[in-house]
């Protein structure tokens, strides 16, 4: 339902547009400075790095909507939100568009394609940057590119940027950053004095969000991640990439309980072959045992030496790892890796069998994250433990490290027997307890 104020029409001026709540949507904001300038000041060109549900997206959301009543010497001004994917930004921004903008402006909504055309002419859409050249073609008046960091880097120099030049349009760029990548390097660029249609605006999640929800927040992410995701840090993600990881915390004995669920978790790599076995109990993750088969391995073999281990098991045994497992795999005969694998449980453990695994693999950023903040929390917690027997997990933890040159890649070929391991636990961390929610694959018993 709208307000009873009036409704505003093209001729507003732009202050007036700011002071009125266009519909029951227009709610109050948390008064912050920062977000005072990004609204107020003539900069053409801003980019956006603040913490993490801080309000960039809802200031972003009000400026496109703004902008479809700012008179233009020309018919037909076209603005749009852009997101990495096309799922992505009408997740993010088509709902709500369709309450921000006052029903009295709209002419036509055109679901299939993600627009909202006023009476005058003025049309905002929604795009996904998966394929950046649909932003190209007919001139553009105002750009949100959300998610930034997540885009490739030509989304804006190679696309977007040339779409805005015949209507000299403007552009915000917002997000999270993304280790040091090109975001790092456009927000530099935009602080950069030397650019005066530039600017940047950055600010914590604290600045905003209740004491308690921040509280919460450090007690689920390691230190990196909570810098990164409620700060807005540009972390530099070098060395180890499980560096939150040291044997005075995180190896000691983590009692096997034969009613509990094992956690078997699986990498269906040849050389090693290789599988985690883990437990939880009281809100801590233990990895009790590990397989490593140096040489000539595959997934029966994997496999058969975890039945041989643990066949008098009286619990639940949930399968985690790799999605790609799907296709055919490391055996290459009689269907794929997670066939064999389901296969040869299904008969020792009938009936207590369920695989965990997405359709596909999550982020290997996301992965790090979940278990880095299982590591060691920004609170302090530790909630992921080694027994001393998994020498080859403990050496994985202490080895593995970040491609250089990248925002936080694992270096994959340095050392080949490294990796899979940490991996193969990631897939399961981060499905049971993942650092940005977004839900959980679906259950299959086996």
């Amino acid at each position: 339902m709208e307000t009873s104020e009036p409704i505003l029409t093209p001729q507003a001026s732009s202050r007036e547009i700011r002071d009125y709540a266009l519909t029951s949507r227009w709610t109050a904001l948390h008064p912050h400075p920062v977000q005072k300038a990004l609204w107020r000041e003539p900069v053409r060109f801003k980019v956006v790095p603040a913490g993490r549900r801080s309000g960039k997206t809802e200031l972003a959301k009000r400026r496109l909507v703004k902008a479809l009543a700012e008179p233009k010497d020309w018919a037909k001004p076209r603005y749009a939100a852009c997101a990495p994917t096309r799922d992505q930004a009408k997740r993010i921004y088509w709902a709500d568009f369709k309450l921000l903008v006052p029903s009295n402006w709209i002419d036509r909504i055109v679901e299939t394609e993600l627009s909202i055309r006023t009476k005058w002419g003025a049309e905002l859409q929604v795009l996904g940057m998966d394929k950046p050249e649909r932003i190209e073609g007919s001139p553009w008046d105002g750009v949100v590119l959300d998610e930034y960091a997540n885009m490739k880097p030509i989304a804006w120099s190679a696309h977007t940027r040339p779409a805005l030049s015949d209507r000299q349009g403007w552009a915000w760029m917002i997000g999270v950053p993304e280790g040091r990548n090109h975001y790092y390097d456009l927000y530099n660029f935009a602080c950069d004095p030397a650019n005066a249609d530039w600017q940047g605006y950055t600010w914590f999640s604290s600045d905003i969000l209740p004491p308690a929800e921040i509280e919460a927040a450090k007690r689920e992410l390691d230190p990196a991640t909570y810098r990164q995701e409620y700060e807005a840090a540009f972390v530099a993600f070098q060395g180890l990439v499980y560096y939150p990881f040291n044997r005075s915390d995180h190896v000691r004995p983590f009692s096997y309980d034969a009613t509990e669920s094992l956690m078997l978790c699986l990498d269906f790599n040849v050389s090693p072959g290789v599988a985690a076995i883990l437990q939880e109990k009281n809100n801590i993750t233990g990895v009790i045992d590990e397989i490593c088969i140096p040489r000539h391995s595959n997934t029966p073999t994997v496999i058969n030496e975890f039945i041989a281990r643990y066949r008098n098991h009286k619990g639940p045994v949930r399968l985690y790892g790799d999605a790609t497992g799907g296709a055919r795999g490391t055996a290459q005969v009689a269907g794929t890796d997670w066939e064999i694998a389901s296969d040869l449980l299904r008969s020792p453990f009938s009936g207590r069998v369920s695989k965990r695994v997405p359709k596909s693999n999550p982020a290997e950023r996301a992965r790090i994250n979940a278990v880095n903040s299982r590591l060691k929390s920004a609170a302090g917690e530790i909630r992921l433990i080694v027994d001393p027997k998994c020498t080859f997990v403990i050496k994985d933890f202490e080895g593995v490290r970040v491609l250089e040159g990248t925002s936080g890649e694992i270096d994959k070929k340095s050392d080949p027997t490294l990796t899979h391991l940490t991996d193969a636990i990631g897939y399961a961390i981060e499905y049971e307890h993942p650092v940005s929610g977004g839900g959980k694959a679906r259950m299959v018993k086996v």
